[in-house]
């Protein structure tokens, strides 16, 4: 929902009365969630859900899923507010998943327990004098009024840790720069975290299973854009290519891996959240191969899983085993609606690549799900995204060129929250390029491309002619210029 409400503030940014009201909502949700304690504020990754209303208490429990598409909130609230908290939250979150959640041979773990020597939230709960003992007098000066200490505990007599006053409130009452106040609290931190790194860890779900990693290769992707970090882009490329690996055989995708065996027929939700992962990743680094094995899995979804009669696609294969009913849902749960997914990836690469077959199977998904839509929007958020694009076409920017050069203007335009439009850096040296890419020639020079549905601008020859075009076209302004988002 906070993503959705984020593209209704962008596509209402240039009306005479922008809806800041959609960028407060998102924003002041995801502050919340980033200051609470269902965000481990040591190690970084979000809890599985809150117990009470303010954030505070979670269930301790972390899923990859919740991560992956928290990520990618964060790193898009980054771009669209001037708050640096998304960022910071974003970056934490990844870290977390780099550390603890990628496993040697590139695909993401599943789960952290909730439990560890029996009891919930052992491993990251506080004791104020253990706390106390740790740090220096200095430190627990900021660290307690910054994370709730110097209040009641808030979990079975001990302390959950959250985010209890800002920076600049604590440098004001110990008269201190706030620069002095963030360094206290920086090494106070790592303190603390090498000290719970010696307690008994929770117990980690192994299996890597292929919809979890296709969330999490897309919020990674989206947070390399966002952050401009090199490191996630390559913790993304790792699990792509072990799902291609040991998740594909003979044109056909399998739904999870543990211990070196992988198996099940994979799912709708498998097949076109990893189609949307390979998308969102050729936006930070373009590769022909990842492309083609996307349209790969479009093709086994409109082979295999696509409802001929009524449209739309069901959730099983039609050489699934046979079960009691094959179902087909629209509605968002705790991970988005595979149709909804479908639909949007449909048409974004029925534009990328000139099919028609996509587009036209993306708008019979949109009319089969329509009853439902209008009978309970909120619960078909993606599906709603989806329509947003096929009334308006998403944009598409290809950039050609030699590599060092389109790859600035690649990070330039990734500073600019955009979330309808699609940038790919092809170099010039880029082989087997599908026909729809390849007419988008290179020059002897940088050239730019801007592609809206089936019809494309002459090139552009500069960064300064491409980003005029396109703010004349309607791109809100650039982070810096964004209203500051609700602060707590």
């Amino acid at each position: 929902m906070t993503e959705w409400l984020l593209r209704r503030w962008y596509v209402s940014a240039q009306a005479p009365e922008p809806d800041l009201q959609a960028l407060y909502m998102a924003t002041l949700t995801l502050r919340r969630m980033a200051e609470g304690g269902i965000n481990d504020q040591l190690g970084g990754g979000f809890c599985r859900y809150s117990v009470d209303e303010y954030w505070m208490i979670p269930h301790f429990e972390k899923m990859l899923y919740d991560n992956g598409a928290l990520l990618a909130a964060c790193a898009h609230a980054s771009l669209a507010g001037a708050d640096p908290l998304y960022a910071r939250a974003a970056h934490a979150t990844a870290d977390w998943v780099l550390r603890e959640m990628q496993s040697p041979e590139g695909g993401y773990y599943s789960s952290l327990d909730a439990d560890s020597e029996g009891h919930e939230g052992k491993f990251y709960v506080w004791d104020r004098e253990e706390v106390r003992a740790a740090l220096s007098a200095e430190e627990f000066a900021v660290f307690a009024p910054r994370f709730g200490l110097d209040r009641p505990a808030n979990f079975e007599g001990r302390w959950n840790l959250y985010v209890a006053a800002a920076i600049e409130d604590i440098a004001r009452q110990l008269q201190r720069t706030q620069e002095e106040v963030t360094a206290l609290i920086a090494t106070a931190r790592a303190k603390l975290l090498a000290l719970r790194a010696t307690r008994v860890r929770p117990a980690r779900d192994d299996k890597i299973l292929t919809s979890w990693n296709a969330l999490m290769i897309r919020g990674m992707a989206a947070a390399a854009r966002a952050l401009e970090r090199e490191d996630l882009a390559a913790s993304a490329t790792r699990a792509l290519d072990f799902i291609r690996a040991t998740l594909w055989r003979e044109g056909r995708l399998l739904a999870t891996s543990m211990e070196g065996r992988a198996h099940l027929n994979a799912y709708l939700d498998d097949h076109v959240y990893l189609a949307d992962a390979i998308l969102e990743l050729q936006q930070v680094r373009f590769r022909a191969d990842e492309l083609q094995f996307a349209r790969e899995l479009i093709e086994v979804v409109l082979h295999h899983f696509v409802d001929d009669a009524a449209g739309g696609f069901y959730f099983t294969s039609d050489d699934h085993e046979v079960l009691i009913h094959r179902s087909k849902s629209f509605g968002d749960d705790a991970t988005p609606s595979g149709n909804g997914v479908a639909a949007r990836v449909l048409l974004r690469m029925g534009h990328l690549l000139a099919e028609p077959r996509y587009l036209a199977a993306a708008e019979r998904t949109l009319r089969a799900a329509w009853p439902a839509i209008t009978q309970y929007p909120s619960g078909h958020v993606t599906l709603l995204g989806a329509l947003e694009e096929l009334l308006a076409a998403p944009e598409t920017v290809v950039l050609r060129g030699e590599a060092r050069t389109i790859e600035g203007w690649r990070l330039a335009l990734a500073r600019f929250y955009a979330p309808h439009r699609l940038v790919l850096a092809i170099p010039t040296e880029a082989l087997d390029l599908p026909p729809a890419l390849a007419d988008k020639t290179p020059r002897a020079f940088p050239v730019a491309y801007i592609c809206r549905g089936s019809t494309c601008s002459a090139p552009l020859d500069s960064l300064d002619a491409l980003t005029e075009q396109l703010r004349e076209d309607g791109v809100p302004p650039s982070r810096a210029d964004r209203p500051d988002s609700p602060s707590g």
